[in-house]
């Protein structure tokens, strides 16, 4: 095995290479001779930003020598916390993700070092650097496992939300693991903590387990605004934590998710119930701009999902104000314009109605639906891709049905491409059900994008789980 040359080494060759005194190498990396020959002569070793100078010095790569300091100066010698704290930092910077988790697994034995290490994954979460992050709150976690501390509460919310991404099999693995974490957080945070475990259950479409949740977010944001309020009598501070919405949102937003879960069910009475709780917000106490904002959105979404609720239990006759309703609100997010529209394909599709027109009426939506609006929160992240294939799926169902064949294949790749993405089985099982329906009328390209498709999920699969068994 090659033995690999120390920093201090490298240095001293480079000054020999290139005829340098320490005095004159101090004066070109802007590191103080002092240092250099405490270095050098006694073995004290640098700051992390001061090897940065050096190394920008010797023209060398940022972090060339991070690997060899992490062995030299922090593996080897005695912990020191100010020397490791500055290097997870500049590690993150560089991604150099493999030198943080060698740290990590070094100190993680002394639990003293955990406390520090959550703050610093708490900075780096909070500046995006969510995979050096990663990392550290896998650490605490670990070393944790055995206590019983909000510390380790949060360290597994923030690996939940980290965690969370495109693959719906990945995301109920991650909302397993964290839901037994929620009731350990803040009482503050859990609201926070419950709302986006409910928008994981949603695009999941684990119905038992959004209402459970909604359930229990309701509860406890009930309790706390009440709390909230007989504190504002008496005069007493507010909470230091922050919420994400103000806190009558949390109670509002459990019914509209139990609605949903009652709609999904096909209980539409009891839907009907849930989206009159939302719609009636007289007992909201704060006037703020931010207040009166939700409490708008609040009535604006009753509204539509009273008639959304109509028309999917078979009330035909809404459908005109319904679609009225849709153009008349020309400042719609594109996420809520996706919904409104799938709500119109599925009622289409289940009652065999023409909507051409509204097709046509929405039609630079829906071309628009392409791209969706990058965002960290929950719903936007989880729910609406979500939709965004269901949309396609029902889209393609309409025109498969009504002979226009070209557009029906269309979505449904887009719609089958989709599914695969978000790992989603049953949507994939749908898309390739109703392309076998009409494989006859699909051209050879078509019938060869979806044979890639087939080839792709049966690939992952076995990537996953490997070969399959062999009989006999």
């Amino acid at each position: 095995m090659e033995h690999t040359p120390t920093i201090l080494a490298e240095l001293e060759d480079y000054l020999k290479q290139n005829d340098l005194t320490v005095a004159e190498f101090a004066e070109r990396s802007g590191v103080h001779q002092r240092t250099l020959n405490n270095w050098i002569l006694k073995h004290r070793p640098v700051a992390i930003h001061q090897l940065d100078r050096m190394t920008l010095a010797m023209g060398l790569p940022e972090g060339f020598f991070y690997e060899r300091y992490i062995d030299h100066y922090i593996i080897e010698r005695s912990p020191d916390w100010r020397r490791i704290e500055p290097v997870l930092y500049r590690c993150a910077e560089l991604d150099k993700l493999e030198a943080i988790q060698r740290i990590v697994g070094h100190i993680m034995d002394n639990l003293l070092y955990s406390p520090k290490l959550f703050d610093v994954a708490e900075n780096l979460f909070a500046q995006d650097r969510h995979a050096a992050a990663l990392l550290l709150y896998e650490g605490v976690a670990e070393a944790e496992k055995y206590q019983h501390s909000e510390r380790l509460a949060i360290c597994q919310y923030r690996l939940f939300t980290i965690q969370v991404g495109d693959n719906q099999s990945r995301n109920l693995k991650a909302a397993t693991r964290f839901e037994p974490f929620v009731e350990r957080l803040d009482e503050i945070e859990q609201l926070d903590a419950l709302k986006d475990l409910a928008n994981v259950y949603r695009s999941l479409q684990e119905w038992d387990m959004l209402y459970e949740t909604a359930r229990k977010m309701r509860a406890k944001a009930e309790i706390q605004y009440s709390i909230k309020h007989q504190q504002r009598k008496q005069q007493r501070e507010e909470p230091v934590k922050r919420l994400s919405r103000p806190m009558f949102v949390y109670i509002t937003y459990a019914d509209l998710l139990c609605a949903r879960v009652c709609d999904a069910q096909g209980n539409y009475k009891q839907a009907l119930q849930f989206t009159f709780n939302y719609a009636n917000l007289d007992w909201v106490i704060e006037t703020d701009e931010n207040t009166q904002h939700w409490v708008n959105l609040f009535k604006h979404w009753a509204q539509a999902n009273t008639m959304v609720n109509k028309l999917l239990s078979g009330d035909i006759s809404v459908l005109q104000d319904y679609v009225e309703y849709i153009d008349a609100s020309a400042d719609t997010k594109e996420e809520d314009r996706i919904v409104q529209l799938l709500n119109i394909m599925i009622a289409a599709n289940r009652f065999h109605i023409d909507v051409d027109d509204v097709l046509s009426r929405f039609e630079l939506d829906i071309n628009s639906f392409a791209q969706l609006p990058a965002s960290t929160d929950m719903y936007t992240q989880q729910v609406l891709p979500n939709y965004l294939a269901y949309f396609g799926y029902e889209l393609s169902y309409y025109y498969l049905y009504k002979g226009m064949y070209s557009d029906g294949f269309k979505h449904l790749k887009s719609a089958t491409l989709k599914a695969i993405i978000l790992n989603n089985e049953t949507y994939f099982i749908n898309c390739l059900g109703l392309f076998e329906y009409f494989k006859a009328y699909a051209m050879d390209e078509t019938k060869l994008e979806f044979s890639k498709f087939i080839e792709k999920v049966w690939l992952n699969n076995v990537k996953k789980n490997g070969t399959a068994n062999r009989l006999g």
